[in-house]
């Protein structure tokens, strides 16, 4: 649940980042996918860490 939220967010601020800087669409579409990859990998290994530790 944690990725699929990083993700999603992670791609909306991608998008507006390279909105902001007047980007085409290609630009706004590799932000946001870049962007919502990192977010995903970060709730990915939160994820890992939150489950060990509960252990």
């Amino acid at each position: 649940m944690i990725v699929i939220i990083g993700a999603i967010l992670g791609a909306a601020g991608g998008s507006m980042i390279a909105w902001r800087r007047k980007g085409k669409l290609a630009d706004i579409l590799l932000y946001a996918f870049v962007y919502g990859l990192i977010f995903a990998l970060a709730g990915l290994f939160l994820t890992l860490i939150l489950h060990r530790a509960s252990v």
